[in-house]
């Protein structure tokens, strides 16, 4: 599902207009962004938490030509699906 299929979902399922559908979804998903890179924990009952977490540098290998490199330090988003999504999965 794209962000378009999920904007004509929304505005199915909620019964509002595809354009405030649109806006809703692109709020949410801005504030959620924003929160996030802040290093805020959005949780959201019944789904899951976004969560900043930062990784160190490290050393890896080429695959190619088994080399040595470094990998340098970044930070990355983690998603922890919440137990009730977790035990909806087939």
């Amino acid at each position: 599902m794209n962000k378009a299929e999920l904007i004509n979902a929304i505005s199915e399922e909620t019964k509002l207009k595809k354009a405030d559908a649109k806006l809703a979804l692109e709020a949410i998903l801005k504030i959620i962004s924003e929160k996030v890179n802040e290093g805020e924990r959005v949780s959201l009952l019944g789904f899951g938490t976004f969560k900043l977490i930062e990784k160190s540098a490290r050393i890896g290998v080429n695959p190619s030509t088994h080399e040595k490199i470094e990998i340098p330090a970044k930070r990355t988003i983690k998603f922890s699906p919440s137990a009730d999504f977790s035990d909806k999965l087939k």
